[in-house]
């Protein structure tokens, strides 16, 4: 009986901890935020500052790879929509990028016209504290990402929608079940 029980503990341990990081977001709630947004309010980085991002943490873009492309750059070069020398180039149309530090990231078309005109994105990935990547278990509450205003260049827009976890929910299930199962 004993083992059960320390085998329930255990589960909901890794399951809280497994919930409280590392989930995968696609970038504007949605497969057609990648784009030049239709205003202002539709920025992607309207979107970003209502989220918390955190080391571990993977940002998915979904996209015609054949128009357009994900560039990772410094800000200087969002700031600029400089597309020449980037720190990565993505652009396959489904692309993956995991955030495995915290700090500002820049991301902007490879279409200059397409970030001057707005699709770009900036996101801060929260520090982590005590060694844990996730909200559940950070010492204090996140503070929001920084308005596009700080920056000192106008804000770029995504579509609306809230962002979409892409949860690794087979493997906490599996796990759980592998733990049913020994019971």
């Amino acid at each position: 009986m004993a083992h059960r029980s320390l085998f329930l503990i255990f589960s909901i341990f890794f399951l809280l901890t497994n919930l409280a990081c590392c989930k995968e977001i696609l970038v504007g709630g949605k497969t057609s935020a990648w784009k030049i947004p239709s205003s202002p309010s539709e920025s992607l980085n309207k979107w970003a500052e209502s989220l918390r991002f955190h080391v571990g943490d993977s940002l998915v873009w979904k996209y015609d790879g054949e128009k357009d492309s994900v560039l990772q750059v410094t800000k200087d070069a969002y700031i600029n929509c400089n597309t020449t020398n980037p720190a990565a180039n993505y652009s396959n149309g489904d692309t993956k990028v995991k955030l495995e530090r915290s700090g500002p990231f820049y991301f902007i078309s490879g279409s200059k016209s397409n970030c001057v005109e707005g699709e770009k994105l900036h996101i801060v990935v929260m520090s982590t504290r005590g060694g844990h990547t996730g909200g559940f278990f950070t010492g204090s509450a996140p503070s929001p990402a920084p308005s596009s205003a700080l920056l000192g260049a106008p804000a770029v827009a995504p579509a609306t929608g809230s962002a979409s976890s892409l949860a690794s929910g087979v493997g906490i299930l599996g796990f759980v079940g592998l733990g049913i199962v020994l019971l």
